[in-house]
């Protein structure tokens, strides 16, 4: 039974391994602050996905004097997720309510040091990178082949909602794309329409015009 058991490990990791590729995995972002202005970075997220966030700043120049950061998130609307002051680390985590981009902003805090060099680290995650697996294993009571498979289930649900969210975006795309074909072909009737009105008009009042001058 052992070699059998060590088999479907086996087959389970490496599914997992290659679902897991297909997924968008923790993003570690290394971003630079100016010294006056913001920095934000943005990714396109649909509806329903779970997104959590640490970030802290760095100093190259002097380690020892940590600068402080403003915060701020913002949903594909404007609405205002996350936001913090006067901080030298922090986190955040929400749950998509709609789907677009979404859009982390940083800058430095006035009224401070001026510093030439400032480094923020970014840890972004989204989805299945998001889920606490060490909970749910214990939660659930499972480990190793099972949790491996309660991963890929996962996974292979994530993908599946990915799929969904593209071909909807596809049709989306594809409904913008004839709309806006039908009105530029709208448009280009009704410009020909009135270049011919104008031109019309131009022959009919300059055959008036010569016949009334007698040169026709």
């Amino acid at each position: 039974m052992a070699p059998r058991l060590n088999s479907r490990a086996a087959v389970a990791v490496l599914l997992l391994a290659m679902v897991a590729s297909l997924l968008p995995a923790a993003r570690g972002i290394w971003l630079s602050i100016p010294s006056s202005g913001t920095k934000c970075v943005s990714e396109e997220i649909h509806s329903n996905v779970v997104v959590l966030a640490d970030y802290y700043v760095i100093n190259e120049e002097k380690p020892e004097h940590v600068p402080k950061v403003s915060s701020r998130v913002t949903s594909p609307y404007g609405t205002d997720l996350h936001h913090q002051e006067n901080a030298t680390h922090g986190q955040f985590a929400f749950t998509t309510s709609e789907a677009g981009n979404y859009m982390a902003c940083f800058w430095l805090d006035e009224h401070q040091e001026h510093v030439a060099n400032v480094s923020l680290g970014l840890e972004w995650k989204t989805g299945i990178a998001a889920k606490d697996w060490d909970s749910v294993a214990k939660k659930e009571k499972i480990e190793g082949v099972e949790l491996d498979l309660k991963r890929l289930e996962a996974s292979v649900e994530s993908i599946h909602q990915n799929l969904i969210y593209l071909k909807e975006r596809e049709a989306e795309m594809r409904e913008v794309s004839e709309q806006t074909n039908g009105r530029v072909a709208w448009f280009s009737i009704m410009a020909l329409s009135v270049c011919i009105a104008v031109a019309t008009f131009q022959v009919w009042y300059l055959t008036r015009y010569f016949q009334k001058k007698k040169l026709i």
